[in-house]
Order: structure tokens, then sequence, then C-alpha cells
């Protein structure tokens, strides 16, 4: 899926729009009716940055309803609902920037050779843990492969070398990310 500019540029302003009614307790507009792109169910994940640092993030690692609705609901959980965070503040507003990430589907890795850092996002669960990192998320940190990992397994809830388990499953996707800079 290739996403056009202009339907990146919707996504983002329905993200922003969501954040700010939310965040001012007004009522969250309504989107307006797409078809094509976002219409189709996938993945996506709303990222909020305030001065480069992390403030929200919150996402469906599948489809489980139209792209645009679920950027507005993606867009509310991240400036609300992160238990990582305090909910973003008026004064915050003018200082935060807006990330999406839209999802390829999951492909179960077989071999950690076939996982690309800085390409891949990883998805990797066992039992009752789960837990997943964006592909932007070893690049910033600048993260080997095994650091990549480790970090998703610790984000998971389990050991850092809980990869190597043979129960634990790993998945990769690839994302398109886009943000408030194409604007």
């Amino acid at each position: 899926m290739v996403l056009t500019l202009n339907e990146k540029k919707l996504l983002l302003e329905i993200a922003k729009k969501t954040i700010h009614a939310v965040v001012k307790n007004e009522i969250i507009p309504e989107p307006p009716e797409v078809n094509g792109n976002l219409s189709l169910k996938y993945g996506v994940f709303v990222t909020i940055h305030k001065e480069d640092q992390l403030r929200g993030c919150i996402g469906y690692i599948m489809g489980v309803e139209p792209l645009i609705t679920a950027v507005v609901k993606m867009a509310k959980s991240a400036s609300t609902e992160d238990p990582r965070f305090p909910s973003i503040t008026i004064e915050e507003l003018d200082k935060i920037e807006i990330e999406i990430s839209v999802l390829s589907p999951l492909e179960k890795v077989d071999k950690i050779e076939d996982i690309t850092v800085g390409k891949d996002g990883l998805l990797m669960k066992r039992n009752f843990y789960q837990g997943l990192l964006l592909p932007q998320v070893a690049t910033e940190n600048n993260w080997t492969l095994n650091e990549f990992l480790s970090h998703t397994a610790m984000k998971s809830g389990m050991e850092p070398d809980s990869w190597k388990d043979k129960n634990t499953e790993i998945y990769k996707f690839q994302a398109d990310i886009f943000n408030q800079s194409i604007l």
C-alpha cells in the first residue's frame, strides 16, 4: 500500500484536530467520507513527540477498522490514554509533533537474519507477553539487530534474551511513516 501525499496530509490534519478537540474537551470532528486507501483496514500508530521526546504512542497492530477511523481513535488514545505519560495539556498543543505509522501485514520471522534494522518493526510474543517496536525506534536509538530484539523482548515484559527461546514468536512488518513536516 502506498498512501498519496494528500492522503497523508488528511490523516495528519485529522489527528491534529482530534488531539486539539480532546485536550480542549470539545466534540471530536467526524472524519470525512472516504474511499480507497483511507477506507481500508490497516494497523496504524499515532505517535506524539514534544521537543523531540516521546509524549504518547498508541496504535493497532492489525487493521480492525477503516484507516481514517483508526487514526481518530489512536490520536485520541495517544494524547490521553498512554499509561506511560500524563494526558497532553492545552499548554502543550503548540509544542507537539504528530507522527503516523501505517503498518504492513505481519510476517512471521523464521530466521533473525531476515530482519532489517531500520526497515522492519518487530512484534514479539510468548504466552501472555506481547510487545511491539516500530521500525523507527531502532534507527532513532542506533541499535544493532540484537539490541532491537532485546529491547522488543523487554517491551513485551520478557527477559532481554527471550527472543532466542524457541517458544517466542517474532513477527516483522514495515511502516509508511510520516509526520507534520509534509504539511
